[in-house]
Order: structure tokens, then C-alpha cells, then sequence
């Protein structure tokens, strides 16, 4: 079944990627004998091996009551063992569930999982408004309490539980603390975050820096382990020792063409403006269902680049000090004609296709008028129409959440500039009662 179900998702027949969770909610696949696959956001790959349970990544905490249930279906065997594949939420917390009703396991990490942890409680609160913003999500909460890796390694780190060997190795890609994870006995790549059946996540615009440089090295490094097969944490397993090889050089090769322009761009002096507008993805392979932008997209692995190697400054002198952006939208406002008349070329941009300078215009017009509710009622429609026409998770999350935002001042001004008509009507009525004469017009 599952052998079947993988080459639906090659063929592009099935969606199963970080986007896509096709098999959530399935329980534990067999892969092979002794090995389950365990499909959500964030897969489970669950190992049986002489009496002993292994976990390669644990699951999200939203999910670990699940996952126990499921895997206890599967297997019986005390979970003793458990590695992460890097340290985000969604990998990191479905232990508790199988230590509470049995032994502490030993969980193996590399070091800057550590570190990934301690910055997540200095940020708690930025994590909690990123993630609301990006899963649209008012109801997340970022965790500040974690299950912390036993044994930590720097390079590399072998090992040997029941009859499996586990050979890790560290790499950098969408994080800094990533382990591939290779079972010689099986020829299993497990390959974490690394490969996510969609273009690489290294531009993520509100997350910490990515490494796309890095991230080749490792797709060519786990091409040449020849595996027969691969268990990525998000999306469908690659079975075939020749697909998991293309699967990983064509990544690479699409990733490897973003960076050499965009490098040979920033060696020529150009601006990050000029950069993210000139920089195009290659269009070899774009047939390819795991070269499909839609959770990341290139021009924000431009900005990530240019971020690692060229600083924050943008080549921009007037952005070098700039002035506070509501000031800004207050003079270009007055020289316009007044808010309205932005929210009215906003309005103008979008109906000739112009989206990118409408978002520009609309949120322009609602700095330099931030309680006018028909500005923001503008606003909320440029955003939605930016969310509605884009590919990616990333780009949909911030542009739907700009749009809500909106809505609800435009309701909220709506409502307020009501309560202030009656009041005025009650008040010129109480004024009319009493003979009082209206104040005049202005005052």
C-alpha cells in the first residue's frame, strides 16, 4: 500500500509534502520489516528492534497523544531510543506520552538543538506572533518548556541500537542544527528537514537565517549514500535508489542556479532591489512535484542570501536612516492628495494588474491614516487579492493576515463611526428639545 501510495506522489498523482499531509491520520505504515512511517505535520519514522523502540523525529505537541496511540498500535516495545532531525516544534515533542508510561529514553540531538532551545524562551513571544501569522493561528501558543537531548555530537556520531546502526551527520540547511540520519541494515535515508517534497525552506522571511549554500552540500552528500530508500519528516517516502538520487540532485541544482545569480549579482555591486527582481528560478525540471514553490519561494532565498553575505543594508542610501515609515506615508499622502486618494491608486494598481505597487499604495494610505475605515477597507482588499493570487504558504500567510487585520478595523471604525452619528443625532435631538442652537460647523 504505502510502495503504491509514494508512486502516486512522484507521479504528481497524490499531494503529500510540508504543505500537503496526504497519509495524516492513517497511523503507522509499514515501510519494511521493523521500520513504520507515521504521516503529519512533521513525520514519525518508528523503528522495532530486538524488543527496543526507536523514534527518528517525535512529532509536534499538538500531536503526541496521537502518535502514542498509533504507534502503540504498531508496537509494543519500550520506546528507549529517539533522535531529532533538528530542533522545531514540530520534531521535538512526542516523547512524553511514551515516558510517562515507561522508561526515560536516550535522545540524541546535535549540540545547536541546545542552543535553538534557550533562544526559543528569549523569543517566546516573537515565535507566537510569527507562527500566528504564518499557520494562521490565533489560538497557537509558542512552548517554553522542552524535552532536552541527552547526548549531543558535533560532525558525526554512530549508533548501534538492537540490530540497527544509525550513522548521523550534521548539516546546515533550513537550520543549523539538522542530522541526517542513515540505517545502513535498511539503506534508509532519513533526511529531516532537508527534503520537504517542495523547493527548499531557506527563505522563510520571518524566520532566522537559512543556509542555501549548505544545503546543497548536504542533498549531494545524501545522494552519494545511495540509498534505497527515503524517509523525509514532511511528505511521502521515495522508494528506489535512483529516484531518491534525483529527487536530491535536482533539488540541488535548482537551489545551486538561485545562488549562483544571486552571488553574481552582489560580486557586481548590484542592490537587493535589483537582485530580487532579476533573479529567476531555472525552469529545468519545474515539472517535478518536489520543485513546486508553494511553502517557500525563490526571491525569498535571494533575500536570505543577500542577508548571510551582504549585511541589512540594502544599497539603498535613503534606507541606511530612513524615516519612520508612518512619517513617510504622511508626506507622500499630502502630496498625492490626502490617504484617500493612495487607497484610490491602490484600488487603480490592483484592477491593472499591478499587485506589488497596490500593496505598496494601500499600506502607504492606512500608515498615513491608521483609524480611517474605508483606507483599511482598501487595504483588506489589495491584501486578499495578494493572498488569493500567490503560491506559497509564506506568501499567503503574512498577505491573508495584513487583509484580516483590516477587516477588522474597517468593522471596528465602522461601528465607532456609528456610535458617534447617534450621538450626534441624540444630542442636536436633546439641543432641539431645549431650543439650544447647534454649535457651528467645525467647532
Amino acid at each position: 500500500m504505502i510502495i503504491e501510495y509514494a508512486d502516486r506522489v512522484w507521479r504528481g498523482e497524490s499531494d503529500d509534502s510540508i504543505v500537503d499531509t496526504g497519509m495524516e491520520g492513517k497511523g503507522v505504515q509499514t515501510v519494511t520489516e521493523g521500520v513504520g512511517w507515521w504521516a503529519g505535520f512533521g513525520n514519525v519514522i518508528a523503528f522495532e528492534t530486538e524488543g527496543e523502540l526507536l523514534l527518528f523525529d517525535t512529532g509536534g505537541p499538538w500531536a503526541a497523544a496521537r502518535l502514542h496511540e498509533d504507534v502503540r498500535r504498531w508496537s509494543r516495545a519500550s520506546l528507549t531510543t529517539a533522535f531529532y532531525s533538528h530542533g522545531h516544534i514540530d520534531h521535538v515533542f512526542g516523547t512524553g506520552p511514551f515516558e510517562e508510561s515507561g522508561p526515560r529514553a536516550t535522545v540524541y540531538a546535535h549540540q545547536a538543538v541546545v542552543d535553538r532551545f534557550d533562544r526559543y524562551l528569549l523569543t517566546n513571544g516573537y515565535n507566537t506572533v510569527i507562527n500566528q501569522r504564518q499557520f494562521q493561528n490565533t489560538r497557537l501558543r509558542w512552548p517554553a518548556d522542552y524535552r532536552r537531548p541527552d547526548v549531543t555530537y558535533t560532525d558525526a556520531l554512530t549508533v548501534r541500537r538492537g540490530g540497527l546502526t544509525f550513522d548521523l551527520l550534521h548539516a546546515k540547511g533550513e537550520t543549523d542544527d539538522a542530522t541526517v540520519g542513515y540505517v545502513r541494515e535498511h539503506r534508509l535515508l532519513l533526511p529531516g528537514d532537508l527534503f520537504i517534497w517542495v523547493t527548499p525552506n531557506c527563505g522563510n522571511p520571518q524566520k532566522v537565517q537559512r543556509y542555501p549554500r549548505e544545503w546543497v552540500h548536504a542533498l549531494r552528500r545524501m545522494a552519494a549514500l545511495d540509498a534505497e530508500i527515503m524517509l523525509p519528516s514532511h511528505g511521502a517516502p521515495v522508494f528506489g535508489a535512483d529516484r531518491v538520487r534525483q529527487a536530491l540532485l535536482e533539488t540541488a541544482e535548482w537551489l545551486e542556479s538561485i545562488i549562483t545569480q544571486t552571488l553574481d549579482l552582489l560580486n557586481a555591486g548590484a542592490r537587493l532591489d535589483e537582485i530580487v527582481h532579476s533573479v529567476k528560478p531555472s525552469q529545468r525540471h519545474s515539472d517535478r512535484p518536489y520543485l513546486r514553490a508553494r511553502y517557500d519561494e525563490p526571491e525569498f532565498v535571494v533575500r536570505n542570501l543577500w542577508r548571510l553575505y551582504g549585511g541589512w543594508y540594502d544599497g539603498n542610501p535613503a534606507n541606511l536612516k530612513p524615516a519612520p515609515e508612518a512619517v513617510l506615508a504622511e508626506s507622500v499622502a499630502e502630496l498625492a492628495g490626502g490617504p484617500h486618494a493612495l487607497a484610490d491608486a491602490a484600488l487603480k494598481a490592483l484592477s491593472e494588474g499591478d499587485e506589488r505597487l497596490a500593496g505598496h499604495l494601500a499600506e502607504m494610505a492606512a500608515l498615513a491614516a491608521p483609524d480611517d475605515a474605508g483606507v483599511h477597507r482598501v487595504r483588506a482588499q489589495v491584501f486578499a487579492a495578494r493572498a488569493a493570487g500567490e503560491q506559497s504558504l509564506m506568501a499567503k500567510g503574512i498577505f491573508t493576515w495584513a487583509a484580516t487585520e483590516s477587516s477588522a478595523r474597517a468593522d471596528r471604525g465602522a461601528t465607532e463611526s456609528s456610535a458617534r452619528a447617534d450621538r450626534g443625532a441624540t444630542e442636536s435631538s436633546a439641543r432641539a428639545d431645549r431650543g439650544t442652537p447647534a454649535p457651528p460647523e467645525g467647532a
